[in-house]
């Protein structure tokens, strides 16, 4: 619990693992006051978009913590404008389920959204997957990042080859077999967290839910 606690709430142990933010700052914080933050993203060199949030509620108890905050963006290419979620850390008999909900008002509207939120989804659960990696086996999150690269490059290249080669039937199979085949165990994936909680009330929509154990 205390390790998963600290690289999830200290800011440059938080932004090395979660794919969704490039750089996490603590903003001055007044006496007893909540905590704010400023993330961004790099989308290109010379192309960051940024934000600011505050922490709302850091609560421990004996079923575990939780850790609340809200964020907003007035950055023109933001695709989200604001929003709010929650962490919440439930200790078990064989380890920690880390759970995330959140919600945001999309800044391109709902048409760009349909496409945005299965995205940051994925992005989300494969960064948890990224962090229960680095935990468990001491595998950081960069030596993460370049294996998932070198196994995607990988199976792409089996499959150009497999198409430029080989039957269309072999070539069919190759590129379902790359697409469908799970990734190494030390490799990061998505499918590995769920997409739903077992307890429906906290799964209701609009607000995605990720959870790792």
């Amino acid at each position: 619990m205390d390790a998963l606690w600290e690289r999830t709430q200290r800011p440059e142990l938080h932004q090395r693992w979660d794919l969704r933010f490039t750089e996490i700052d603590y903003l001055p914080r007044a006496d007893d006051g909540p905590q704010g933050f400023r993330y961004a993203f790099r989308l290109l060199p010379g192309l960051v978009i940024n934000g600011i949030g505050i922490t709302t509620e850091d609560r421990h108890d004996t079923g575990g913590r939780t850790s609340a905050l809200r964020f907003a963006s007035d950055h023109p290419l933001s695709l989200i404008r604001s929003g709010s979620g929650y962490w919440r850390y439930v200790a078990t008999d064989d380890g920690v389920r880390f759970i995330t909900r959140y919600g945001y008002r999309p800044g391109w509207g709902r048409a760009v959204d349909l496409v945005f939120r299965p995205l940051i989804g994925w992005a989300t659960a494969w960064s948890f997957d990224r962090l229960r990696l680095w935990l468990e086996t001491s595998q950081t999150p960069e030596r993460s990042l370049w294996q998932a690269l070198a196994e995607l490059c990988l199976r792409t290249l089996a499959t150009a080859i497999a198409v430029t080669t080989t039957p269309t039937v072999v070539a069919c199979l190759t590129g379902a077999a790359a697409v469908l085949l799970p990734p190494l165990p030390s490799t990061p994936a998505a499918r590995r967290c769920l997409r739903r909680s077992p307890d429906r009330q906290a799964a209701q929509p609009p607000h995605t839910l990720m959870e790792t154990r």
